[in-house]
């Protein structure tokens, strides 16, 4: 009977980043996923270019920007037409590129086109039932399938809050961003009625790709129960419609939809999670491939030395992962970015614009490491604080849940 070191469930990007890393190890490792790990990826990954600097990774950029912009203001009650210049890169991910670029470190490992069925523990280690009947058996199961995973338990929230966004590759009538620039958040919103203005909050998430073709996208940061896809595509077409904006051609429509809030796994089952499947999603902003490239090589140096001793069940195995990767720092800034979110959830479109165009008066170097999750916690704290002093009255009271 073959008994693996390591059977990884997925082939997004969280089972790729993980798995390109593991191979480094000299492991026995297979993964399983229903769809093919050499299947396009269709969303687009956007990151800030230094993430990927540090990694030396940043030839994986198909875009950067360096004219980096947001707008905070109402377009009614002001002219809003002021843009928060950032003054920091930004990049898009290319795709194919990422993606074979992982797959090319993932020398050795044989991926199987099945779906897990059932996992149970006996014997040290877990034997993974595939719906064709296939029986797997491995010392430590790694679910990095995403978010939907029913394998890693963790504690129960109702309200799930998630980011939704409806977006568009296309050509457009007028050029619906200025000409090299990318903008992180555009929250002018004269394009809605004052009822419209009562309901959750949206952003224009837009960037110029180059001959003519933009990416303009309508983003929701996080909201129980999430904004419908259709409801987003409607504002957005309403906010290209009141700037005499028409869609000319469409290459490609993106539909997101993910948890933000997800409670962290209990650490203490026999499946090990990464990604989304983990709660890897950063609460603040809705990123994760940062945090996949820069964690996953610690965590596969560690499973590595902890899959050498031959006592280690698959709960051992798995628990200690767990606690690699949510040590007590990571976990107690996740607890400060949730609380953050939580409170960011209740702030009406109007408080909303007011706390980021305050959030960016921060030091270039405190806002990156807030969206990127790698202040350390002093730093986190201290920069929180920070925040909240010099944030107007408005602002504090709602951080406080004082209405």
């Amino acid at each position: 009977m073959e008994v693996l070191d390591i059977l990884i469930l997925g082939s997004g990007p969280a089972a790729l980043c993980l798995a390109a890393e593991l191979a480094k190890q000299n492991l026995s490792i297979k993964g399983i996923s229903t769809k093919s790990p050499y299947e396009k990826w269709e969303n687009t990954y956007g990151i800030w270019a230094s993430e990927l600097e540090e990694l030396g990774l940043d030839s994986l950029l198909s875009h950067r920007w360096s004219e980096t912009v947001s707008y905070f203001g109402d377009g009614i009650n002001d002219k809003g037409n002021a843009p928060t210049k950032h003054y920091y890169d930004y990049g898009l991910i290319n795709q194919e590129a990422f993606q074979n670029e992982l797959l090319k470190k993932c020398k050795g490992i044989q991926w199987l086109n099945e779906t897990a069925k059932q996992i149970t523990s006996e014997n040290h280690f877990s034997k993974v039932i595939c719906f064709s009947g296939l029986t797997l058996n491995a010392r430590l199961v790694i679910d990095a399938s995403g978010h939907k995973s029913a394998f890693v338990q963790r504690p129960y929230l109702k309200e799930i809050a998630q980011q939704a966004a409806y977006g568009i590759v296309g050509k457009f009538s007028t050029p619906p961003v200025n000409k090299d620039q990318f903008v992180l958040m555009d929250f002018r919103s004269d394009h809605l009625n004052n009822e419209e203005l009562l309901s959750s909050p949206s952003f224009l998430y837009a960037m110029d790709l180059g001959s003519g073709t933009y990416f303009v996208e309508e983003t929701s940061l996080a909201c129980y129960p999430a904004l419908s896809q259709d409801h987003l595509k409607k504002r957005l077409l309403r906010r290209l419609n009141n700037k005499g904006i028409k869609v000319q051609e469409i290459f490609h429509e993106e539909n997101c939809l993910f948890p933000m809030n997800l409670p962290l796994p209990y650490k203490n089952q026999s499946v090990l999670g990464f990604g989304g499947s983990a709660s890897m999603v950063h609460p603040a902003s809705g990123y994760m491939i940062g945090s996949l490239l820069r964690r996953a090589p610690l965590l596969a140096e560690k499973l590595a030395t902890f899959l050498k001793d031959q006592s280690y069940s698959s709960a051992d195995l798995a628990t200690k992962g767990w606690h690699v990767l949510w040590p007590y720092e990571l976990t107690q800034r996740h607890k400060l970015y949730q609380y953050g979110l939580q409170r960011l959830m209740s702030f009406d479109e109007s408080r909303l614009r007011s706390f980021f165009s305050n959030f960016f008066k921060l030091s270039t170097k405190e806002w990156v490491g807030f969206l990127t999750n790698t202040l350390p916690l002093p730093k986190l704290i201290f920069v929180m604080s920070k925040m909240f002093i010099n944030s107007p009255l408005k602002i504090k009271l709602g951080m406080l849940n004082i209405k």
